[in-house]
């Protein structure tokens, strides 16, 4: 199925295809045909399998009908709150590009900085707004936002809310809004409480459960360095030039650092390209195509830019920085490890990371094996890791076949003049 057989209009396919989508991922092939009926959902899905284009793209597309027959009035018409700022922040990002040829405004509103530039961004108009539950409430009390207006309400990583103790905060919101809306609701598990809140907000709803993959962490072999921050690059460029031989997908938690692992890259003579949010969608398509056809063999992206690449034979993944939400450590990795080739993720992992490789480790249900002599380790390893493992490369032990290097050119394409020889990463089917 392909997104035009959903029947989204045209300015919405038209920048699906932009972001290089073009079939829809099972929960938006399920979510959207619902959601365009304009029935409630009861979504059971985690980061990773596509859920916010499962209500990004329907809602988007009602809010455009919507406002050709009000002669385009800015009124708050959608609320999304989410638990963390970065689950808002890209949120809004996603909303930002599946919505760019709509003239649909959004905007993102969470606490821990000041509020001037987010109540400047209200007061101009906006038809959705993405916000984490304390910032909310604060603003709807100051008078910075009425939500009278709300027909989409969508609660997104429910369970997650609850487990940071927004339960009250999400009653709160939840009595301030309309009783006639369509309402969606998102949470990777169904507890009682879940279950019972989800009683509350849905009224006539539909379900729709999508489990993510998990096998994605058994396919690809993994490995952890423990580095400080000043370390990270200097280890990258040494991995870059004596083992990692091949595509390289780096990811970077910001726009702002992947712009500044290529400039250093750069300085090692290491040629590589960025794609974010802040590139033209030009700019990202030449960076994708050019690593695609082997002309760069390093792309450094984030995750909302990263969601459009789909590339069989992916050498490497490397996590620069760990993610903060553990089930985007999966889709991160299964990015390698496609169409029956094996996969490899390396992870850099730093002193304050400790919390976010234990919620990976705890999630995957594995411990991740540590290389821990490298020329970049400047600190302490038994400070980060209880159970250290002896240096070693991950091995492979569902294959009988062993990594190898090969002159043959190909698998990895070319682009390595800062490299000695042509040697390319070879990798076979199983």
């Amino acid at each position: 199925m392909t997104f035009n057989e959903l029947k989204i209009i045209e300015p919405i396919l038209k920048a699906l295809k932009a972001e290089g989508y073009t079939h829809p991922t099972p929960i938006q092939e399920q979510s959207i045909p619902i959601l365009l009926r304009g029935k409630d959902l009861l979504g059971s899905a985690q980061t990773g399998t596509g859920k916010t284009a499962a209500f990004a793209i329907p809602i988007l597309q009602n809010l455009y009908h919507e406002k050709q027959r009000n002669n385009g009035l800015r009124k708050i018409r959608t609320l999304i709150v989410t638990p963390t700022r970065e689950l808002a922040i890209q949120i809004g990002e996603s909303f930002t590009a599946y919505g760019k040829f709509t003239g649909i405004r959004n905007t993102v509103i969470f606490g821990g900085v000041k509020q001037g530039a987010q109540t400047q961004a209200l007061e101009r108009g906006v038809e959705v707004l993405i916000a984490t539950p304390g910032r909310l409430l604060d603003l709807m009390d100051q008078g910075f936002i009425d939500l009278k207006d709300i027909k989409y309400f969508v609660l997104d990583e429910a369970d997650r809310m609850l487990d940071m103790g927004f339960i009250h905060d999400i009653r709160k919101i939840i009595n301030k809004l309309p009783s006639k809306r369509q309402s969606l609701f998102f949470s990777a598990t169904m507890p009682p409480d879940i279950v019972r809140l989800s009683r509350k907000i849905l009224g006539d709803f539909e379900k729709v459960s999508v489990m993510p993959e998990q096998t994605t962490a058994e396919k690809v072999e993994q490995a952890i360095y423990f580095v400080g921050k000043k370390g990270k690059i200097k280890l990258l460029v040494h991995l870059l030039e004596t083992e990692l031989v091949g595509s390289t997908l780096v990811f970077s938690r910001t726009k702002h650092g992947a712009n500044k692992i290529v400039k250093m890259l750069g300085k090692a003579n290491i040629e590589a390209a960025a794609i974010h949010g802040n590139k033209s969608q030009g700019a990202r398509q030449l960076a994708l195509n050019n690593f695609k056809k082997g002309l760069i063999n390093v792309l450094v992206a984030t995750d909302i830019a990263a969601r459009g690449i789909d590339i069989e034979e992916l050498s490497y993944v490397v996590n620069y920085d760990l993610p903060n939400i553990p089930e985007t450590y999966v889709h991160r990795i299964g990015r390698t490890g496609r169409a029956g080739f094996s996969g490899i993720a390396f992870s850099f992992c730093d002193v304050e990371e400790k919390a976010y490789l234990r919620d990976i480790e705890k999630l995957i249900k594995q411990k991740i094996p540590v290389i821990e002599e490298h020329p970049f380790l400047d600190f302490n390893i038994d400070v980060l890791h209880e159970n250290p493992v002896k240096p070693k490369r991950p091995q492979q032990s569902k294959r009988p076949q062993q990594r190898r290097w090969t002159n043959n050119p190909g698998s990895g394409g070319s682009g390595n003049s800062h490299r000695k020889g042509p040697r390319t990463f070879s990798r076979k089917k199983p």
